[in-house]
Order: C-alpha cells, then sequence, then structure tokens
C-alpha cells in the first residue's frame, strides 16, 4: 500500500529527530482518514520521562488533537515493534491498525517476544502490518548504537 510507505516515510522523519537529541531514533505517526493527528518521536532523554516513547507521545498528541482517547479509527505507523507498555497504550486507544518497521526480538510486543495486540483473552485486537520501511528503520537503530556503544548489540527498545 503506497500510502503505509508514505506515512512511515514520515515516521522515519521523527525517529531521525529523535536521535538528534540522544534519543534511540524511534518515530511514530497516528493518521485518521488520510491525515496526521499525531506524530512523535522517542523523547525520554530530552524529557527525562520513562514513558515518552514515540508512540505514547503520539498517542498523546492525537488524544489532543481529537479531543478524545479512543482512537478506534486510526492507523498508527512506528519505526520500531512497540514495547509491552506501548502495546497496551495502542490497545487502550482502541487504535485500528499498526503498521511496523523493524521488528524487536529483545522487547517487541506485537508479534516477537509478545503478542499483546493479537492477544484474543484482551477486551481489543489490533490489525498488524509488518516490514514497511524495515530496511531504514534497521539502519537507523544500527547506526544510532554503533556510534555510542562502539558497535556493540543492545535492546532497541524505545
Amino acid at each position: 500500500m503506497e500510502e503505509d510507505d508514505e506515512f512511515m516515510a514520515r515516521a522515519l522523519s521523527a525517529a531521525r529527530r529523535a536521535s538528534s537529541h540522544d534519543d534511540v531514533p524511534v518515530g511514530c505517526v497516528v493518521v485518521v482518514d488520510g491525515c496526521v493527528v499525531g506524530e512523535g518521536e522517542n523523547r525520554r532523554e530530552v524529557d527525562g520521562d520513562p514513558t515518552a516513547h514515540a508512540e505514547m507521545v503520539a498517542l498523546r498528541a492525537a488524544a489532543g488533537a481529537r479531543r478524545g482517547w479512543r482512537l478506534d479509527d486510526a492507523t498508527v505507523y512506528v519505526t520500531l515493534e512497540p514495547c509491552v507498555m506501548c502495546a497496551g497504550a495502542l490497545l487502550a486507544a482502541r487504535v485500528r491498525r499498526l503498521v511496523i518497521g523493524a521488528m524487536d526480538p529483545k522487547a517487541g510486543a506485537a508479534g516477537s517476544r509478545y503478542n499483546v495486540l493479537s492477544d484474543p483473552r484482551l477486551l481489543h485486537e489490533v490489525s498488524l502490518r509488518y516490514d514497511v520501511g524495515a530496511a531504514p528503520s534497521v539502519a537507523l537503530l544500527q547506526d544510532f548504537f554503533a556510534a555510542r556503544r562502539g558497535g556493540g548489540q543492545a535492546s532497541t527498545s524505545g
């Protein structure tokens, strides 16, 4: 889907902003009816807030723009598979669809490590699409960690 590529490119731009302030480069965009209603990048370091993951920042912006917490008509684009906290927030917001760039085998909660978003025991399930913009998402993360840890491996979670 061409629209998915377009909005993932915007999420990648947000991810680049995160690395400019020494946060893990993850970006997120919330879209309703083809319009961006929320956008965010990781801001944990710059804000000193452990919950300031890209998804949380974008969901807060979208809820503010929509003047309500229900985002059941939204598609969310994120450059890295959400962690458990962010997956829980996506469920709580009743997000309809999630498009993921890179998977996170160490901390991902949308199919890699956990499958929170597709668990039928929970109140809501999110439709998932994987590997949209995966290569540039992975490259951003690899470059970030190589520059900061001399090429060592680390969890990529947000």
